[in-house]
């Protein structure tokens, strides 16, 4: 465990995100998003097994047993916490772990906007934090519930697969619930947390029907609910809640998400000038344009709402990029990369900004 707990050591220090340990290959770093082999002694079967053995807990291991893979929050002391899975490959145990800041990161610290912020501070509705494996989604809902803590005397609860920042109480009051830990599953879990007296609820992870429906619920009930989805841009999270439901559940889940939902913000990270990465970021505001659409199920023309709709708080991910590449964070080049309409951004860098957003809404 000794070498297992320099390599833990060696990568905070170095700024890496992620670690990769299977037996027969190196160690693996993620440093500013590409992969590093360090030099240590090459991980051998037998050692990984022990590893295995030591840091699985005990209200993993049947799951581990059984499906040959688990999620679960692996703390050391005076080192740090990291999300680890276990998996196999081959036959073989390996390990991927991903180093959790124990000091939720501030809004300033992140890069975060401002309307952020206002979005946190919602008295109700769902908030759903977007984008794909390892942008960032974790971190900035960390930073918003954090934001809540910090501002509102409010009764929060989390459902997380694993537990990630660890929170403490500040204004408001946190209990942070494991799956697998604290309550069986997500379904289980979001069954009772109504009957907890929540003003808040965070969801780890939006995976399902049965998700969703607790949180228009809880949301129909007055409470604000925020969590993760995985898609590419803001406008797109509905299609993808949309395809969670049998075909003739649909029509009704739409017209509930029109009444219920906030925003959605989508998140890609983009290299920053000088080293390091910068968040651009996609919103979604439900105002009432984005309401009429969903209602009326005219989900194409959603990223033209949020293409026209600045003045209300939103912005698409060519809007954020080039206000980054104005403010030189990002080079043009990055943010070409990183678009969704690489042919239109290329043109307002040129100072050429078609209206045609306007009219596809009309």
């Amino acid at each position: 465990m000794e070498l297992f707990i320099r390599i833990l050591q060696t990568a905070i220090n170095g700024g890496a995100s992620d670690v990769h340990i299977k037996p027969g290959g190196p160690v693996i770093f993620r440093i500013e998003r590409s992969l590093v082999a360090i030099e240590a002694p090459t991980p051998t079967e037998e050692w990984v097994n022990k590893i295995v053995e030591t840091i699985v807990p005990r209200h993993a291991t049947a799951r581990l047993e059984e499906h040959r893979e688990v999620d679960f929050s692996y703390f050391v002391p005076n080192v740090g916490r990291f999300r680890t899975n276990v998996f196999q490959q081959k036959g073989q145990w390996c390990l991927a772990m991903r180093y959790v800041k124990i000091k939720v990161p501030s809004f300033e610290e992140l890069g975060l906007l401002p309307i952020l912020k206002s979005i946190a501070e919602s008295p109700r509705g769902i908030v759903l934090l977007s984008g794909s494996t390892g942008c960032g989604k974790s971190t900035t809902l960390a930073a918003m519930v954090e934001h809540i803590n910090a501002t509102s005397k409010k009764h929060i609860i989390t459902l997380e697969d694993p537990i990630e920042y660890v929170f403490e109480d500040n204004q408001s009051v946190i209990e942070q619930r494991e799956i697998g830990l604290d309550s069986l599953s997500f379904e289980m879990g979001l069954k009772h947390i109504l009957r907890q007296d929540p003003d808040v609820i965070m969801i780890g992870e939006m995976r399902d029907a049965v998700s969703f429906m607790a949180a228009i619920n809880a949301a129909d009930t007055g409470h604000l609910v925020l969590s993760t989805l995985h898609t590419t841009t803001a406008s797109q999270a509905i299609g993808r809640i949309l395809d969670f439901f049998q075909p003739d559940e649909r029509d009704q889940v739409r017209r509930q998400l029109a009444a219920t939902m906030q925003a959605i913000v989508c998140q890609r990270m983009a290299a920053r000038v000088g080293g390091g990465v910068v968040p651009a970021i996609e919103i979604m505001i439900n105002t009432p344009t984005v309401r009429k659409m969903l209602e009326e199920n005219r989900l194409e023309k959603l990223a033209a709402a949020i293409e026209t709709g600045v003045e209300d708080g939103m912005q698409t991910f060519n809007q954020a990029l080039f206000n980054l590449v104005r403010e030189g964070r990002v080079s043009e080049k990055e943010a070409l990369a990183k678009a969704t309409n690489p042919q239109a951004l290329e043109m307002n860098f040129k100072g050429i900004f078609l209206d045609e957003a306007r009219r596809i809404l009309t």
